[in-house]
């Protein structure tokens, strides 16, 4: 089946969805205070879109997302692949990182808000407290799954182990780096709703906690499609941005 065809299918399949849902609001099978009809959602959304509210809660999430995220996979990575390259590392490290990879990022709101108060940087601190760990463990089971021969040749031929590192782990690596990295991204977001929904003056965490605490649904609803949207827009551009660095694999 050709790409047009799956995409006319799966545009069908959006808009049955959606007309479905709309059908039984309708209806009055659902009372619009637990779940509003699409069209409410939609209104709301263009009203917020015209007095640029809209931009502005979902730039707020964006910017905490990237930054945050930036700064974990900066960190990981070079020290990922000297944890998967050194056993004495590891064996230093592993009893942290098993302390600190299975704590939520909302187990950290609290010392956050105690050591940086309700700003920007207690937003970055929680996004990258949460995707830190599972960032680190991707890119060591990704550096230990290099196939040892490659790092035997190299050392062979007089290469030194920074080198190693740089010219055959990172390039061997980086393709399932790379997949891992976008689960990453996904996780951060729930990092940064999660800090928006306990301290924050804008964002699309706020947006939904804001929109519950007034009783507006169609706030909260779409604060959640907006979600969707935005991971899947980022989701596009990391994929096209994995191509472009991998384009070597062709």
């Amino acid at each position: 089946m050709s790409r047009a065809a799956l995409v006319t299918i799966s545009a069908a399949s959006v808009m049955a969805f959606l007309l479905l849902w709309e059908a039984v609001c309708r209806l009055g099978k659902v009372d619009p205070i637990f779940l509003p009809p699409p069209s409410a959602v939609f209104e709301k959304g263009g009203t917020m879109w015209r007095d640029g509210a809209l931009w502005t809660n979902v730039l707020a999430s964006a910017r905490r997302v990237m930054v945050g995220f930036l700064a974990a996979t900066l960190v990981a990575i070079p020290l990922g692949i000297v944890l998967g390259t050194s056993s004495v590392s590891r064996a230093i490290f592993d009893p942290i990182l098993s302390f600190l990879r299975p704590l939520p990022s909302m187990s950290w709101v609290p010392l956050s808000l105690l050591w940086f108060g309700i700003t920007e940087t207690q937003k970055y601190s929680i996004v990258f407290m949460g995707t830190f760990a599972p960032a680190l463990v991707y890119v060591i089971e990704a550096t230990r799954g290099v196939d040892p021969l490659l790092i035997r040749a190299a050392r062979n031929l007089g290469a030194s182990r920074w080198q190693v590192m740089r010219e055959v782990v990172l390039p061997a690596s980086l393709p399932q780096i790379l997949s891992g990295l976008k689960v990453i991204l996904g996780l951060s977001w729930t990092c940064v709703i999660s800090a928006e929904l306990v301290a924050a003056r804008e964002g699309l965490g706020f947006l939904i906690m804001n929109g519950k605490e007034f009783f507006q649904t169609e706030i909260v609803v779409l604060g959640m499609m907006l979600i969707s949207v935005t991971v899947l827009l980022m989701d596009f551009v990391f994929r096209a941005l994995e191509g472009w660095v991998l384009r070597w694999r062709e």
